[in-house]
């Protein structure tokens, strides 16, 4: 692995969870997700974006309790197995720490032999991990009188609508 400052664990050999400090790499995540009988894989890139609601951010910073964490994505892993049998590797990878604009705070991939059952156990895999895992992020930002001010939030304080999509 080409990011040692991530601490893993895995409970099917094919698939990798991470939570660390060193930047996250599509590419690497990509190839941890391809597998020979794959027809497809998908992935989920989260990002810091430059505002919310109506609020120009500055950055973020996330804290993990991390041998939970660990925990809930590898049960996401085991319930994606067990919902999409075809699942050949299953890959969770969170940033924490401070990240500015355009950084990738979260990847997930799911590599299966049909695009469908991908895109479907990728969905369940962030919408699962935004609710669950005990992942906080600060959002420091500039407030009305220009000054910067943050606030903590949760990722599992995102609401769903009722078509089951996450809104964050």
């Amino acid at each position: 692995m080409t990011t040692p400052t991530l601490t893993q664990v895995s409970a099917h050999p094919d698939d990798r969870f991470a939570i660390g400090f060193a930047p996250l790499s599509l590419d690497e995540v990509y190839q941890l997700a391809d597998a020979p009988g794959n027809g497809a894989v998908v992935i989920m890139s989260g990002t810091v974006r430059d505002r919310t609601d109506g609020q120009a951010v500055e950055y973020l910073e996330y804290q993990a309790y991390e041998p939970m964490a660990m925990r809930v994505f590898a049960a996401i892993g085991l319930e994606i197995r067990q919902q999409w049998t075809e699942a050949n590797r299953i890959v969770i990878y969170h940033r924490v720490g401070k990240l500015k604009i355009g950084e990738i705070s979260v990847l997930v991939a799911v590599g299966c032999p049909h695009r469908g059952e991908a895109f479907e156990a990728c969905k369940y895999a962030i919408d699962t991990l935004k609710h669950q895992a005990p992942i906080w992020k600060k959002e420091w930002y500039h407030n009305v009188n220009g000054q910067i001010s943050s606030t903590w939030v949760s990722i599992g304080a995102c609401e769903v609508d009722d078509s089951h999509s996450t809104l964050c």
